[in-house]
């Protein structure tokens, strides 16, 4: 797992870049959601590390 602090810098990166994506290309566009789904797995481990919770993956229908 990755260090708590560098985590935390990921996921503040990762908002960032994300909303430079959207004010780019708008929304729906499949780089903003790419990022989106890069965000999200990084605040899952996030998670998982400080909750010690088990973070499952759904799958979309």
């Amino acid at each position: 797992m990755r260090e708590l602090s560098n985590l935390k810098d990921q996921i503040e990166q990762g908002r960032q870049e994300l909303s430079r994506l959207v004010d780019q290309y708008e929304i729906p566009n499949i780089k903003v959601i790419e990022q989106s789904m890069a965000l999200d797995e990084l605040i899952n481990e996030y998670n998982r590390v400080t909750l010690g919770v088990n973070v499952k993956r759904c799958k979309v229908l």
